[in-house]
Formats: structure tokens, sequence, C-alpha cells
């Protein structure tokens, strides 16, 4: 099911959800301008719709299109935590879906430090992913590849991982930048 030849891209088909190792927890994600996919994670998780899913990628400049307003601050701590267990929230741009926001004028985004996760986009036609843990929400995040197959091979394209050691991260530290300063969301993998 992983794709390594990079010369050849995944093309998602349209509803299809990837379930993917990244640096903290097990991911599901899709094609961020897929709403019939989104709906789908929703429905696999048992997720509340409002709340919202983050766009993630192995480059800034892939899910830049999705910001409306970057502080010069953020650029600082992008330079500083990207890629790793950061997610920073900011005002979202018209590209951003309100589905994928759950109607927030905001958006989080993430660069996972994972070399598994990085290939994966490097891989796909649409090189950023709207994300969020992968899991039944109230439940623990999968650990491994293992635990992915047996709990939601029918709902979703499982990735394997180029090495599949079991997740023990913590999820990410979440931050929502405002126009001089940011807030701490949730603590999480780094400590500001």
């Amino acid at each position: 099911m992983y794709k390594t030849d990079a010369l050849k891209e995944i093309i998602l088909k349209k509803g299809e959800v990837l379930a993917f190792k990244t640096d903290t927890v097990w991911g599901f994600g899709c094609n961020p301008d897929d709403n019939i996919a989104i709906d789908k994670i929703y429905e696999i998780k048992k997720r509340d719709s409002k709340k919202p899913l983050i766009l993630m990628s192995n480059n800034f400049s892939h899910l830049k299109k999705y910001i409306k307003n970057i502080p010069d601050y953020a650029y600082k701590l992008i330079q500083k935590y990207l890629p790793g267990g950061l997610t920073l929230i900011f005002e979202k741009s018209d590209l951003c879906s309100l589905k994928i926001t759950s109607g927030f004028n905001t958006v989080g985004i993430r660069i996972p430090n994972s070399p598994d996760f990085s290939q994966l986009i490097d891989n796909i036609d649409c090189k950023v992913l709207a994300t969020t843990s992968c899991n039944i929400s109230s439940e623990e995040p999968v650990k491994n590849y293992k635990e992915a197959i047996e709990k939601f091979k029918d709902s979703a394209t499982i990735i394997k991982p180029i090495e599949d050691t079991e997740n023990k991260n913590s999820p990410s530290t979440v931050i929502l930048c405002e126009n001089t300063t940011y807030r701490v969301i949730r603590e999480g993998k780094i400590k500001l």
C-alpha cells in the first residue's frame, strides 16, 4: 500500500481517507479539497463536527496558502520548531474550507518530523492533508501499523511505515498565533 517511487504520485480517490504514522501519534488524513473524505473522517472517528481538523504537510510552502496572516514572531517559531511536535493556529485564508475548520475563522497547521510522513507527502498529488489523530473519539490513538490495520482496514487506506516502531509520543503542543503574541492552547511534545 505504500508507494515509494517518487516519480509516480499517489492520486487520492474521491472520499479516500489515509491512516499514517507521524512523529507524535498516528493520524487520519485526506485531500483538503475533498468534502466527502472530510465527512468520512468525522464518521470513522465518531468525531464531533464542532471540532476542526488541521492541515499537515512536509513543507511550510505547501501550507502557507491556507493562512491569511502570519505574524513575524510566528516565522521564528516555525524555523525553530518545525518540523516537529508543534501545531500553530492562524487566521485561515479563503482557500481553506470551513468544513475543515468546523466553521471557525482559524486553521491549525503542522509539519511532522517524520520520514514516513515526509515520504507520504512527497508521493501524494495534493501535498497537504486535512488531518486528525487515528482513533475513535475518546479512545487512545493507534500505536502501530498492526493496530491501525485491526481497527481501520475497512474504513481507511493504511499506509505502511518505513519502520513500524510503536508510537509512544505525546501529541503536539498547540498554540494560537494572535497579532502580537501566541497563546498555548494545549501543552504537548514541545514546551514553550
